[in-house]
């Protein structure tokens, strides 16, 4: 359907340029020059403007109706969500009406004053009020968006992750690995060298603090548990994206970075809402990082707490998943640990 209307839309564009090209060539053949313009020709070039301005608007609020929902996805599934859509939509608020009032006059004087004989235009050198006006009201606008967006975003980054629940999420071409903080919410070191098949987050096995860490390729995250994210890359820059929780954070080869929120809607609620039974959250790379790029993401879950702990008591800890490695492999002189990260 999309290929169709593509095609429809290229030969409407090659037919109005055929029928534009005939005209010029009758007006030839009736002797008129092409290059003289008549007041027949400002007043419907006048009429067309008023036409684009019609359509175009239609156009827009169509888009916007139609494709706007592929922006931001309602509605917020975390604490501080509710804060961006808020400053999100002041933006948009903003913007649009800007927009819709500037290109409507644009439009309009392009119609109202098109040529005529008896009209002359004047000459306006510089008026010092107007470029006050349209330099100052701007200006407080944008400090005005600048320093509420600061406020949100300082309150976001600022908050106290004192007792959080600590989950690492590990980035590496193509896929997402989470990496669980057991019962003393410290996660243990990692150590890049300790990287291969077995082990692909290089998760120190001589650190006591790593014995009760629970590695999933899933992401369950408990319902209003305050929750610290902490951001690790294997090779290049990934950004991890979760949408509906209005987080988004780099994750940088050879550096932590970190995201704190809190989830407030579970995945049955969440599914419940939007009437869809097949609706999961989902973590995605948003940096374009290589050539699977697009098929690198993450099935997130949000549990009440009762679901969240029947999940996590499956899970075996990275002890009990080494341990078994090592029974079912022949064994490997361990080198030296160097601890790069924490």
């Amino acid at each position: 359907m999309d290929l169709l209307t593509l095609i429809i839309i290229v030969l409407v564009i090659v037919v109005s340029a055929r029928i534009i090209r005939v005209l010029e060539l009758s007006q030839q053949l009736s002797g008129h020059p092409v290059e003289e313009i008549t007041e027949k020709d400002n007043k419907t070039q006048g009429g067309l403007m008023l036409v684009v301005l019609i359509l175009g608007m239609i156009f827009i609020a169509y888009t916007t109706y139609r494709y706007g929902k592929l922006t931001l996805p309602a509605p917020a599934s975390s604490e501080h969500g509710v804060s961006i859509d808020r400053l999100m939509n002041l933006n948009y608020v903003i913007i649009f009406t800007v927009f819709f009032v500037t290109t409507t006059l644009l439009f309009y004087f392009a119609y109202k004053y098109s040529h005529r004989k008896e009209r002359k235009a004047s000459y306006i050198s510089d008026n010092h009020r107007l470029e006050i006006i349209w330099t100052v009201i701007p200006s407080i606008v944008l400090l005005g968006i600048i320093g509420y967006g600061l406020t949100v975003w300082t309150r976001i980054t600022s908050a106290d992750t004192t007792g959080a629940k600590i989950v690492e999420v590990y980035g590496q071409q193509f896929k997402w690995t989470a990496r669980y903080a057991g019962a003393d919410n410290t996660l243990g070191f990692a150590n890049f060298k300790k990287i291969n098949v077995s082990n692909p987050l290089g998760v120190d096995s001589t650190d006591d603090k790593a014995k009760d860490d629970v590695l999933t390729n899933d992401l369950h995250l408990k319902l209003n548990e305050p929750t610290l994210l902490i951001f690790r890359s294997q090779d290049v820059i990934h950004s991890a994206y979760l949408p509906h929780f209005r987080v988004q954070m780099n994750c940088v080869p050879g550096m932590l970075t970190q995201f704190f929120f809190k989830p407030t809607i579970t995945t049955a609620d969440m599914r419940t809402k939007l009437n869809d039974s097949t609706f999961d959250y989902v973590l995605l790379c948003n940096k374009i990082c290589g050539v699977s790029h697009f098929t690198m993401k993450m099935k997130v879950i949000v549990d009440d707490e009762s679901a969240y702990d029947a999940w996590m008591s499956k899970q075996k800890t990275f002890a009990q998943t080494n341990s078994a490695k090592l029974k079912e492999s022949p064994a490997v002189k361990q080198e030296p640990t160097e601890i790069v990260s924490k």
